[in-house]
């Protein structure tokens, strides 16, 4: 399949919107953007990426932002393939990469079920271009070898990652959605053994005119002296102390 061949009636591609800027779209990202019926976009996509769509399509938004009211996944679902059964041809536009923390998976499971014809174009993932826009290296060979992504939803009390052996496998740990509970995952890390040094780096609205980065220590994240706001990235370890600035 080309995969910025022009979209068929009754076709979905879900497509990658990458971490903000319209620049780091990918060229088949950014030809079906500008050519389809209508886009069902999430809150994280950019003002900069939408300009780019045909100025007839429906645009349909149906964001997810933790602790606001949004679209539940079932209803997303059950639009793509309401949207589709008509005819339409139709952009499933999603952060980053869609199936990184972007439930994709369960997007084209549904529209399978349906039988709905559907493709999917990856998009650059925020959890390695919030670092390098940042200068942070996400692997660096006197560093480490390994690195997790993870989800900051799982510093619940309900969470399913076993903290002890994250903080022994991985030297470098990046958080999606971790803003709203980061002082529970700098206490979660710091109990399983971390030290209270360990730096960390939090990058908000990356490759974005108002992107910022804040450097602080696990210790200070713990205690509240450094927060974090939605939308950012986290980045936990050694690599951030390698740290270059290359944006004025």
């Amino acid at each position: 399949m080309k995969l910025d061949a022009a979209l068929q009636a009754g076709e979905v591609a879900l497509v990658g919107a990458g971490p903000g800027a319209a620049s780091l779209l990918t060229l088949a990202a950014a030809k079906l953007i500008g050519d389809c019926d209508a886009i069902v976009y999430d809150a994280l996509v950019s003002a900069d990426v939408m300009t780019m769509a045909d100025k007839t399509a429906e645009k349909i938004l149906a964001g997810k932002r933790g602790g606001r009211a949004s679209a539940s996944q079932h209803d997303i679902c059950e639009t793509l393939v309401r949207l589709a059964q008509s005819g339409k041809r139709i952009v499933r536009l999603k952060g980053g990469d869609p199936f990184v923390f972007g439930r994709g998976g369960e997007e084209v499971r549904a529209l399978a079920m349906a039988g709905i014809r559907f493709r999917i174009i990856p998009g650059i993932t925020s959890g390695i271009a919030a670092p390098a826009m940042a200068g942070i290296p996400v692997t660096d060979r006197s560093v480490n070898a390994t690195l997790a992504f993870l989800t900051g939803h799982e510093a619940s009390e309900k969470s399913r990652m076993d903290w002890q052996a994250l903080a022994r496998a991985f030297p470098v740990l990046v958080f999606y959605m971790g803003a709203r509970n980061l002082p529970e995952i700098a206490k979660r890390l710091l109990d399983a053994g971390l030290a209270k040094q360990t730096p960390l780096a939090i990058i908000r609205n990356a490759t974005l005119a108002n992107e910022q980065t804040t450097v602080a220590t696990l210790s200070e994240a713990a205690d509240g002296s450094v927060t974090a706001r939605s939308p950012s990235i986290v980045i936990i370890g050694d690599v951030v102390t390698n740290r270059i600035c290359w944006k004025d």
